[in-house]
């Protein structure tokens, strides 16, 4: 009788032992994803503080207009590879544009969607103008570039900002870069 006493005693404690280990290793788990998840008002502040080290949708934009307008000038010299460029930076600077502010919110309290207004800007003008820079047409791209302008204005307009009205650039946008193609450099 007293072994099986001492066998029930031990056959206790070793059942105790192994129910315990599993818990004690679940209570350790726990504490360290308790101790990993951060502080919910520190994530806010350092959300925050990253939100005020993205510039303004309107910076984004001056880098669209100093492309635009470089453009314009590249294809009216035929400087087609020079035009390539400057339309690659135009559509890199109008996605970022968007991503930076990707919904507007409307007097009305409504919210406007840029994201597939400038996918219609993408593959419509856009396009136009990319095939037309690729056959070195200066025809098809100033009606394309135009149409550019009337797309960018209607997305102006819907934002609640009509007196954004885009034009043909009368000069470029930089003085330092060559608009003619295949001259002599340096001058």
């Amino acid at each position: 009788m007293k072994n099986r006493f001492l066998i029930m005693v031990g056959a206790a404690a070793l059942g105790t032992i192994v129910l315990l280990v599993p818990l004690k290793a679940r209570i350790a788990e726990a504490q360290s994803q308790v101790a990993a998840q951060p502080d919910m008002a520190a994530l806010k502040a350092e959300i925050d503080a990253l939100r005020r080290l993205v510039p303004s949708q309107s910076h984004a934009m001056a880098d669209v207009d100093y492309h635009f307008a470089n453009l314009w000038f590249a294809a009216q010299n035929a400087h087609w590879p020079l035009a390539d460029f400057y339309l690659n930076e135009t559509r890199s600077h109008l996605n970022w544009a968007v991503r930076i502010r990707p919904v507007r919110k409307l007097s009305s309290g409504q919210e406007l969607d840029l994201r597939p207004i400038l996918q219609g800007v993408e593959d419509s003008s856009l396009t136009q103008l990319r095939t037309a820079i690729s056959k070195q047409d200066s025809k098809t791209f100033g009606a394309a570039y135009r149409q550019t302008i009337t797309e960018c204005y209607a997305c102006h307009k819907l934002a609640e900002k009509p007196y954004l009205r885009p034009q043909i650039p009368e000069q470029p946008a930089t003085r330092m870069i060559d608009m003619r193609p295949n001259t002599d450099w340096p001058q």
